[in-house]
């Protein structure tokens, strides 16, 4: 046996953290756009009349990041948790022909670099504080 020493990795990078939670809703939309029929679950505690506790998985809400606009278009806006993610000055939707697109242009935003729009994203509800001299 070969021993080693195990050193755990350091992920306290914020911006990596908020990374992978971006990523992770982009796979599930891209499961939801791809297939109609998919709902995602999540596992819940749930005490029955004996008190007695057990772990059962129950559907997921997942809102579609894309709708469709009276002209026929689709409109897919990336949001990170409820607010939607800012591409450039004033434009944070993008303009699809039809539905079937989806998937392919969250592929592609899935291989962006975003790291800029998450981290603007993440200083939105943090407070500045100046110090007085």
């Amino acid at each position: 046996m070969n021993f080693v020493a195990f050193n755990q990795l350091q992920n306290n990078n914020p911006i990596a953290v908020l990374r992978r939670k971006l990523i992770a809703g982009i796979d599930e939309q891209i499961q939801l756009a791809a297939n109609k029929d998919y709902t995602p679950t999540q596992h819940k505690w749930v005490t029955d009349e004996d008190g007695n506790q057990r772990k059962v998985e129950v559907a997921k809400r997942v809102k579609r990041w894309w709708t469709a606009s009276v002209d026929g278009k689709i409109n897919l806006v990336v949001r990170y948790g409820s607010k939607p993610l800012e591409f450039s000055k004033g434009k944070n939707a993008i303009e699809l022909a039809s539905e079937a697109e989806v998937a392919d242009v969250l592929a592609k935003v899935r291989e962006v670099e975003l790291d800029a729009l998450i981290e603007q994203q993440a200083q939105f509800g943090r407070r500045v504080t100046l110090k007085n001299k």
